[in-house]
């Protein structure tokens, strides 16, 4: 299954990438993950990009989220950022597409934005989306500009996530 996230990630980059990369190889251990993951609140949704490097013409990044059945869970759609999930522990119920209810733009300055979202509409949920149940294993695409949020999480989730930015908004780390 790695390899087929590794597989994913690879194509969506080089579909995007027009020019040389300008970073060498970059690995990201699974040492690394899971001390990043060990650093989330266990009640919390938190999400912690672990690095953000420049791949041609895009902007591409690794991070991982942890999810706490406890948490509020909101839904969000990305004007520009592709996303793609590879879940590592624990279930849920994802809400993908149809339309984020109570929608708000989030604001530019705030570090969701600069720094794991790109611009960004946030809402309370989804109406008229898709649910499926993801698990561990389970790798999920999401295109920019389409919702999604949790709408039932199985105690916690972990989850990689990869973010693609061909508008290059977000933050190098």
């Amino acid at each position: 299954m790695k390899k087929t996230v590794l597989a994913t990630f690879a194509i969506l980059c080089a579909l995007s990438a027009q020019t040389k990369t300008t970073a060498p190889a970059v690995v990201i251990s699974s040492a690394d993950i899971q001390s990043t993951l060990k650093k989330a609140p266990a009640d919390s949704v938190t999400d912690q990009q672990i690095r953000m490097i420049e791949v041609g013409t895009v902007r591409v990044g690794v991070g991982v989220v942890h999810r706490s059945a406890k948490a509020e869970q909101t839904s969000i759609s990305h004007d520009e950022l592709t996303e793609i999930y590879h879940i590592l522990s624990g279930s849920g119920t994802l809400v993908t597409g149809g339309t984020l209810n109570k929608a708000q733009r989030m604001p530019a300055d705030s570090d969701t934005v600069k720094n794991l979202a790109g611009p960004s509409f946030r809402g309370t949920d989804i109406a008229n989306g898709v649910s499926r149940v993801v698990k561990p294993g389970d790798v999920v695409i999401i295109p920019a500009g389409t919702g999604h949020y949790f709408s039932k999480i199985d105690g916690t989730i972990e989850y990689e996530v990869m973010r693609v930015d061909p508008g290059r908004l977000l933050s190098l780390k």
